[in-house]
């Protein structure tokens, strides 16, 4: 069978099916071509949820017929010269345009801020209708129609009109946090509205508008630098977290991006302080040298790679980590809210009209059992107390004011487990158990950190086969792992000897923890897993060893508790990642009486 050269639409063809998977992708493309273009404002209109109609419209510099022309073609941009080590720019492969051409409806009309008018140039599923004059605005207005009409076989695989929607704005939110001076509008006969005015320099007031005002009252602030690498961006509090990972977003150089480096990094960062199967919510945006990083990893350009990952990796986590020993402790405000509608009363039920015959209730009458003297007298002896009362808990005399202290002064112990504590404007209730569990905790993972793990020697050593890079890699490791009490050494060109394991461990599978290593190093080159089981043990010893539930504590032991935890990062939530504390502001607590 001889070789033959494929035609041009049959190549587009192909090239779409990698650059354009879904409406989704259409529409990034095209937002991405209105931010390169200096757009300050863009509008996205959709129908079928963007099958049907995809039209984004932008008051950027536009572009003239000349470039209309070249804009259709394969490989033709204005972003890109010759080097690939300098992008600067969102777009810069010339492959969108004709990608979307080629198998669907495509429309381009626009008009430059020195042309008196506009032109419009036409694609349909790869054929080209030539240059014509048109009226039209300054900036661009792309339009596609019938996405994938031309491969009937690719659209069979789209999913609903309400997800492939649902996806769009997806798009919509990551480029409005990313560019908060932009105005984004989204609209179509399949969605409501969906607004995101400009907000300037203001980035949290942009993430707000994303993600809920919620994010702004939880949200820390990260800004940190390491050798020319810069994290900026916001990180929720540990307690204010999710059941997915939809609301973590991360971008490099102002582009999003799903990068497994980073989210690998996030989780991590949020070790121990965040229940199994729930997320942290966190914005993180890093500023690198272009030079430093591969974007054109695929067509897509969502992915991306770092020429050195472990900065990357140890600059997230440090600075996360940083943060949250900063502010982390504090009480997500969900926390109160939840609170807040524990104790509001439901709504009465309307009641049936009153009637005297029906009514088992009599008006009170005077009888010899009940005389009105000896209510008299009940009343009297209620209004008029004999002494006063003296409160069920009195604090010690030598106890400091609550306002001194972020968790206030022990008031009072309920159900022998939690702590009620009064703060200079509200109050706190601790979870006690849960308190001590994180202490101890801490002060075993500090010492584990302070010193070398005692190791027990094995009585005959365990070879575990590898192949050889995977051996390399755990060698170069191995001063690392011997401070974490494992032992191991090169025993052939494809094999680890293993003479040493964690004591604390006990009985162990060594050559499955030798293999989980090794596979660990080979796709993140860190080696954390060992020193995760070691912090996982200390956390099971810390549940066990800590105040128990049911335990009725003295006033001088409660306050100590308090004390500690706001000496101890992390200590607002415990070792399963549950919240230790709540905190209920006054003016929360005057709400629920009504007092303003």
């Amino acid at each position: 069978m001889s070789i033959r050269q494929l035609s041009e639409t049959l190549i587009n063809q192909i090239a779409a099916g990698e650059v354009i998977e879904r409406p989704a992708s259409a529409a990034k493309e095209l937002i991405e071509n209105a931010l390169d273009a200096g757009a300050t404002r863009i509008e996205i209109a959709t129908a079928g949820g963007g099958k049907t109609l995809l039209r984004v419209s932008d008051n950027g510099s536009g572009m003239t017929p000349a470039d209309l022309e070249m804009a259709i073609r394969r490989h033709c941009t204005s972003k890109l010269e010759s080097d690939l080590l300098d992008i600067r720019t969102l777009g810069f492969r010339g492959e969108a345009l004709p990608s979307i051409g080629s198998v669907a409806k495509l429309s381009l009309l626009s008009r430059t801020a020195e042309a008196n008018e506009g032109a419009e140039i036409s694609v349909t599923g790869g054929k080209v209708v030539p240059v014509r004059p048109a009226a039209a605005n300054r900036g661009t207005v792309v339009e596609v129609r019938d996405l994938f009409f031309a491969t009937p076989a690719r659209l069979k695989f789209l999913k609903s009109e309400k997800a492939e929607a649902s996806a769009i704005s997806d798009v919509v939110r990551r480029m409005a946090i990313a560019f908060p001076h932009v105005r984004f509008v989204l609209s179509g006969s399949d969605r409501t509205t969906l607004e995101f005015p400009a907000t300037g320099t203001d980035r949290l007031a942009r993430i707000a508008q994303v993600l809920g005002r919620d994010f702004r009252d939880n949200a820390i602030e990260i800004d940190a630098e390491r050798e020319g690498v810069r994290l900026t961006g916001f990180a929720g509090v540990p307690t204010f977290n999710r059941g997915n990972s939809l609301n973590q977003f991360a971008f490099v150089n102002g582009r999003p991006v799903q990068d497994k480096l980073v989210w690998s990094a996030l989780r991590g960062a949020y070790a121990e302080t965040i229940p199994h199967g729930r997320y942290p919510v966190a914005v993180l945006s890093i500023e690198i040298d272009p030079a430093l990083v591969d974007v054109n990893v695929h067509p897509a350009k969502s992915d991306v790679r770092f020429r050195d990952p472990g900065l990357v990796r140890g600059l997230i986590v440090g600075a996360i980590r940083e943060a949250l020993a900063r502010e982390g402790d504090r009480a997500s405000t969900t926390g109160a809210s939840g609170l807040m509608r524990a104790f509001r009363p439901e709504a009465p039920r309307p009641a049936a009209p009153w009637t005297p015959a029906a009514s088992p209730y009599r008006p009170f009458e005077a009888t010899p059992s009940s005389p009105a003297a000896g209510r008299q007298a009940g009343f009297a002896e209620f209004e008029a107390p004999s002494a006063r009362s003296e409160p069920a808990f009195a604090p010690s005399p030598a106890e400091e004011p609550p306002q001194r202290h972020p968790l206030g002064a022990a008031r009072a112990q309920l159900h022998e487990n939690y702590i009620v504590a009064q703060t200079e404007d509200g109050l706190v209730i601790v979870d006690q158990h849960a308190a001590h569990e994180r202490l101890v905790f801490e002060a075993m993972r500090n010492a584990l950190h302070a010193r070398a793990v005692p190791a027990q020697a094995l009585l005959i050593p365990e070879i575990v086969d590898l192949p050889e890079d995977d051996c390399d890699r755990l060698v170069a490791h191995a001063e690392e792992f011997s401070k974490l009490g494992l032992g191991i050494e090169r025993f052939g060109p494809g094999a680890v000897a293993v003479r040493e394991t964690p004591a604390m461990l006990g009985e162990m599978d060594a050559a499955g923890l030798i293999r989980q290593l090794a596979d660990e190093l080979a796709e993140w080159d860190t080696a954390g897993g060992l020193k995760a089981r070691l912090e996982y043990l200390a956390a099971t010893m810390a549940c066990h060893g800590s105040v128990r539930s049911g335990r009725r504590m003295r006033p001088e032991e409660m306050n100590a508790l308090l004390r500690q935890m706001e000496a101890t990062p992390g200590s607002g939530q415990c070792n399963h990642g549950r919240p230790t504390y709540i905190e209920l502001k006054l003016s929360d607590i005057e709400r629920l009486f009504g007092r303003s």
